[in-house]
């Protein structure tokens, strides 16, 4: 369901449950197996040249149409990491998804009576890991945008691009709050179609000007198979399954970090009342979204539009109405 008049992105009842990630950060080791695999498995182009952002010790740069599963590195001292802590615990104050304010019976979930609540001694440095992948959301902008119906909802909830459907129009790209999706080049100027190459010479880099991004392995998913970074993943750091458990299993997860004193841990994409409806990919987060490079209030605009398309037809029915009764006040004698 992609039409714009109806609720945007929504999610129809199709008999089966929506899948989901949930990525947890806490426990990523930064080993980029995810990446490789993703990349492995869905045949994308290689990263041609591999450059230290300056900022970080990271070298793959971002998601992007070649890059579905990217894992950074954030390197963070001691001052961001006790802020990272207060910050955490003004959100618990504030009634936090899955923590609730003080007291509450949801700040005990996963903990026991013997659990030391001592916060732990702030490190001097740490590296924040973290594997950021299309978070296929409920109101997705990318979805509403597409004009030649490329983008489709599938059965299990999730995103995915028809190759042979999309134009390369870009219009997508626009569309994604999270900058997730792109349409894919060679380094040449070409358009959408696949460069001739003679016989010896590398294969030219597939769908070469149509939008790329994450299906969340969709070919697998409709085996009964893991999607492959979350197969390929060693910490568990990557979990599958239907979303509705994962933001459970989340939410448990960030209650028993923060009985053991890591304020810092909170959930990203698990509030349904989010500016995109709440996201299939779930994350728990160590420090602000921001420090990730995710936007703190992700919004789709085209959420929007049913309400803005009604009160246009009001306005409109108004407006005939007002024209109806002059023009037969004005034909009285």
């Amino acid at each position: 369901m992609n039409k714009l008049t109806e609720a945007p992105g929504h999610i129809p009842h199709t008999g089966h449950p929506r899948k989901g990630f949930f990525t947890d950060t806490s426990i990523c080791i930064g080993c980029k197996a995810c990446e490789v695999a993703c990349k492995e498995w869905n045949r994308n182009p290689h990263d041609s040249e591999f450059e230290l952002l300056e900022s970080s010790y990271d070298n793959t740069g971002s998601l992007g149409a070649d890059t579905w599963r990217h894992v950074a590195f954030i390197e963070q001292d001691r001052e961001h990491i006790d802020k990272a802590r207060e910050s955490g615990r003004a959100l618990v104050s504030l009634g936090m998804p899955g923590i609730g304010p003080p007291g509450a019976p949801a700040a005990a979930a996963g903990t026991s009576p013997d659990v030391d609540t001592t916060p732990p001694n702030t490190p001097d440095f740490r590296w924040l890991m973290s594997s950021d992948v299309c978070k296929h959301c409920t109101n997705a902008g990318c979805l509403d945008v597409c004009p030649t119906g490329a983008l489709f909802r599938t059965e299990h909830g999730t995103v995915v691009v028809q190759d042979d459907v999309c134009n390369g129009c870009g219009t997508c790209v626009a569309g994604c709050p999270f900058g997730v999706i792109e349409r894919r080049s060679d380094g040449t100027a070409g358009v959408k179609g696949q460069r001739d190459f003679t016989p010896g010479e590398q294969a030219p880099t597939r769908n070469v000007g149509v939008a790329q991004k994450c299906t969340l392995c969709y070919d697998r998913m409709v085996d009964g198979q893991t999607p492959a970074c979350a197969q390929a993943c060693p910490t568990t750091s990557i979990k599958y399954g239907e979303r509705e458990q994962m933001v459970s299993t989340a939410k448990e997860r960030v209650a028993e970090l923060h009985a053991q004193g890591l304020t810092e841990a909170r959930l990203y994409g698990a509030n349904d009342a989010d500016g995109v409806g709440g996201t299939g990919s779930v994350f728990l987060l160590l420090d602000e979204p921001e420090v990730y490079g995710l936007p703190p209030d992700p919004r789709v605009p085209t959420a929007d539009l049913p309400r803005m398309f009604k009160r246009a037809g009001l306005a409109a029915a108004g407006m005939l109405a007002a024209a109806a009764a002059a023009f037969l006040a004005g034909g009285r004698p």
